[in-house]
């Protein structure tokens, strides 16, 4: 059965869109057939992936909006062999269009279940910010992948999610579940980074993530060259951590799914 993974955190900065463009990357690098949706109006998914966010002809706008269908807006990601769903600005005006609209907060549901049985793994980066994009993309997710800091602030975010999350399960979807916790980057020197990350063990225990992404200089210079760090630097402390993610989430899902 494919799964469905909506990237998130209320707080930005945290490594949401680099963990989108690379978990995706590294996915297909384990032959998985991947969607990446870029859900955020910045559209920074869609460039990392090496796609010109102004250049394309039809977005995420589009298909949410009911202009076109959702098949004809899916772009293959110039570096790596995933699919994307691209977005840009545009993305601000369907959510104001989706406010008058019947059953908004089931829309992209709608549109990805057309798709999603040609894909292994759809994985959707949600905007920084709790609005109906992100109620969209918990609605028609599995679960949450929600990276983040190892810092005192991002706690209190993380409680938030959470509760944005149970809420959500209980209202509308009640497959929604935390689907793991990723730290990012994750300095082991640092006191407070060791001192958080004890604390998500204690109250999160199995959900976080064995694996965490360093602060890699190469991973941060992947973005500006429209590459996942795969195509950049398969040999980066970046790069590989990811591809360790991967592997991790895949043997997750297995254990869920024994059929796998």
């Amino acid at each position: 059965m494919p799964r469905i993974l909506a990237i998130a955190n209320q707080k930005g900065g945290v490594g949401k869109t680099t963990t989108s463009v690379n978990l995706a990357a590294s996915l297909a690098r384990y032959k998985q057939r991947v969607l990446l949706v870029d859900f955020d109006p910045q559209g920074n998914a869609t460039m990392g992936s090496g796609i010109n966010k102004q250049q394309c002809k039809y977005t995420s706008y589009h298909y949410l909006t009911d202009r076109i269908d959702v098949e004809r807006v899916i772009v293959k990601s110039a570096h790596c062999n995933f699919h994307v769903l691209p977005s840009n600005g545009d993305l601000v005006a369907a959510e104001v269009e989706l406010m008058q609209a019947t059953d908004r907060e089931k829309k992209l549901t709608q549109h990805l279940d057309k798709i999603r049985a040609n894909y292994d793994y759809i994985l959707i980066d949600c905007p920084p910010s709790l609005n109906m994009l992100t109620v969209n993309a918990f609605v028609a997710s599995d679960g949450v992948l929600i990276p983040m800091q190892c810092e005192y602030y991002a706690l209190e975010g993380l409680s938030a999610l959470n509760n944005t999350i149970k809420t959500i399960s209980r209202q509308i979807n009640p497959a929604l579940r935390i689907e793991g916790i990723l730290r990012t980057m994750y300095d082991p020197r640092n006191s407070l980074t060791n001192a958080v990350s004890a604390q998500l063990r204690k109250y999160f225990d199995d959900k976080v993530y064995r694996v965490s992404i360093p602060r890699n200089v190469r991973l941060a210079e992947a973005p500006s060259h429209g590459m996942p760090a795969l195509a950049y630097d398969k040999n980066s402390k970046g790069a590989i951590a990811y591809l360790a993610l991967a592997a991790e989430v895949l043997k997750q899902a297995r254990l869920a799914d024994p059929v796998k």
